[in-house]
């Protein structure tokens, strides 16, 4: 009788032990279930975002990046999901789902670059700077869009882009819940929104290039119709070019300006419509 009584005290203390390692077991799992989604919506992501899916980024640095963003996203996440469990198929849907939220939040501010792009496309072409230093990136583009996309990015870098990454994520939940796929629906209206909004965006950045070609062609057709014998394209091209260049150093502040309020908005507002 003393020795099974000797047996059940030494053995009480293991069961104990057991049922704690179980109960953080259950705990690290979630945990664990938790960073994984979250880095999958984080590292899907950074697939298209600006500044961080170029090619002229190192794939490890990206990696470290979303890793890093994922550390500070989880705890948190975290709080709103204490549990996450189910079949493997369940959890297989989960992870596709966050994949999928994590490229629609990517575009949305992707689209956000093509607006400068857009920009630079028109100015360009309302001007002769089209060809001038075209394809230095890893995309064929007119030079004023190369310039104002590398400015922009700079510009949000510079702004503190990680904190607001940050946070855009951990709001992002409110809107996309994690393992909710987006409806269709409302999807498509949201995609029509924004590549509207980017076009809209871009037009107006464009605007004071398009008056000063109006402004230009105008002048060149009434010197013209003065004096016909004038060969007035050798003397207003360089007009155009040395006009296009200081017009881009008195706009460029502005338009970045304008720019990086819409950017912050956008990042502010997952999902929503950026002005």
């Amino acid at each position: 009788g003393n020795r099974h009584r000797s047996e059940a005290f030494t053995c009480w203390p293991c069961i104990s032990m057991i049922s704690v390692l179980a109960d953080v077991l259950s705990i690290t799992e979630n945990w664990l279930a938790v960073g994984i989604a979250v880095f999958l919506r984080i590292g899907a992501a950074f697939l298209v975002l600006p500044g961080l899916s170029d090619a002229m980024i190192p794939a490890r640095i990206r990696l470290g990046a979303a890793l890093a963003l994922s550390a500070v996203v989880t705890p948190m996440v975290h709080a709103d999901y204490p549990e996450i469990n189910g079949p493997n198929q369940m959890l297989a849907v989960l992870f596709f789902t966050e994949a999928v939220s994590g490229l629609l939040l990517g575009i949305g501010l992707r689209l956000l670059i093509h607006a400068l792009q857009i920009a630079g496309s028109i100015a360009a072409n309302a001007t002769s700077l089209a060809q001038l230093s075209a394809g230095a990136g890893g995309e064929p583009q007119p030079a004023i869009g190369q310039i104002l996309m590398l400015a922009g990015i700079t510009l949000a870098i510079m702004g503190g882009l990680h904190v607001h990454l940050a946070q855009s994520f951990a709001r992002s939940y409110d809107v996309l819940p994690l393992g909710q796929f987006p409806v269709a629906g409302d999807l498509g209206r949201w995609g029509i929104a924004r590549v509207g909004s980017a076009f809209a965006l871009g037009f107006s950045l464009a605007a004071p290039f398009l008056i000063a070609s109006l402004l230009y062609n105008l002048t060149l057709g009434a010197i013209n119709k003065a004096m016909p014998q004038l060969m007035v394209a050798l003397v207003g091209a360089p007009a155009i070019t040395l006009g296009s260049l200081v017009l881009l150093f008195i706009c460029a502040p502005f338009m970045l300006s304008v720019w990086h309020e819409s950017f912050l908005q956008a990042i502010s507002r997952p999902m929503g419509i950026f002005p």
